[in-house]
């Protein structure tokens, strides 16, 4: 599904035609997804609004979908991140969360 995802964004991630444009373009999509979903939860925990879960779910997919561009225009895949990021967490967090290990970043500490 990963790569399928991928696929979907490439085909529909057109404009600009430029590399540095593209990027440009899936950092502000980015940006403005997240500024959307924080308004969605924003509704639930300000005004007690139901929590507006199919908004998320569009929001967070919007999200997915500009990350992806961002990664795929900078020579990244999805999946690539996904595995950076959990070797990044399992240096940080070796016995699961905790605040010390929050604090203490242990994945960017030198050896």
């Amino acid at each position: 599904m990963i790569e399928e995802f991928e696929k979907h964004v490439d085909i529909l991630f057109r404009k600009p035609e430029d590399k540095v444009g593209k990027l440009l373009h899936a950092s502000v999509g980015v940006a403005g997804e997240a500024g959307e979903l924080l308004d969605s939860i924003k509704k639930h925990w300000i005004y007690g609004a139901d929590l507006d879960k199919e908004n998320i779910l569009e929001e967070c997919g919007d999200l997915l979908f500009y990350v992806t561009a961002c990664l795929l225009h900078s020579g990244f895949t999805l999946r690539e991140a996904m595995e950076h990021n959990v070797e990044k967490l399992r240096k940080r967090y070796p016995e699961g969360y905790t605040d010390q290990a929050a604090r203490n970043r242990a994945d960017k500490t030198e050896l």
